[in-house]
């Protein structure tokens, strides 16, 4: 059986690093999707993901190129209303594609919805997004499930339930598809007071509650 493993990440780095990681214990890059906010422009393929895509490249016939290389060649920008400008690779890039200019946040909701996030939870990966951070899609076996939720538990997945606690402490109300994205002060802001928080989110928050362990469905079922 196949599963979407979701993570949600304070920063695109995070969410590169994870990633890679991934890709190194043997997940497919073609299974792997990163989306991650871009108000401040910061983020593109480095220049060693280009000199390793063009290694790449040329060493295989047809120019087809796999891996974390390719991934991070794969990186498209796109500014999405409700989300803001955004860069995108994998599986959402041709979510947002597919839907050009009129691509909006309700887009990622029903990707990550069709793949069996419940609504509410796709809301909180889109308000992470909105707030300056990223997401990391993985689509898995069953059988390895597991262990993709581990790497993006020891690479600093946000704790959904504690983080969405904390906005609503602050006022907020939910997912509000007309309010406007960070500014990329806002952004820093968010991840100074917030920090990293290394539990793993995969289409259903988790917490370090063991009360709450029955609800540790850590994947998603299609």
């Amino acid at each position: 059986m196949v599963k979407t493993i979701v993570g949600s990440f304070d920063s695109y780095p995070t969410a590169r690093r994870v990633a890679r990681q991934l890709i190194d214990e043997g997940y497919m890059s073609r299974d792997i999707g990163i989306m991650a906010s871009d108000v401040a422009g910061d983020y593109r393929a480095s220049e060693s993901d280009v000199k390793e895509h063009h290694t790449a490249t040329c060493a295989l016939t047809g120019g087809v190129v796999g891996g974390a290389a390719g991934l991070a060649a794969s990186l498209i920008a796109l500014t999405i209303p409700g989300l803001g400008p955004v860069i995108a690779a994998g599986p959402l890039v041709a979510m947002l594609s597919g839907a050009g200019a009129g691509a909006v946040a309700g887009g990622l909701i029903g990707t990550l919805t069709d793949a069996g996030v419940p609504e509410e939870h796709a809301n909180y990966y889109a308000e992470t997004v909105r707030r300056g951070g990223a997401i990391v899609t993985v689509k898995v076996d069953e059988s390895r499930a597991d262990r993709a939720a581990e790497i993006l538990r020891t690479n600093g997945a946000i704790d959904l339930d504690e983080r969405v606690s904390r906005w609503r402490e602050a006022g907020w109300e939910g997912w509000d598809p007309t309010a406007p994205p960070y500014t990329p002060q806002e952004a820093e802001r968010e991840r100074r007071l917030y920090g990293s928080h290394a539990d793993p989110l995969s289409g259903l928050p988790l917490t370090k509650d063991p009360a709450r362990e029955n609800r540790k469905a850590s994947t998603i079922r299609r």
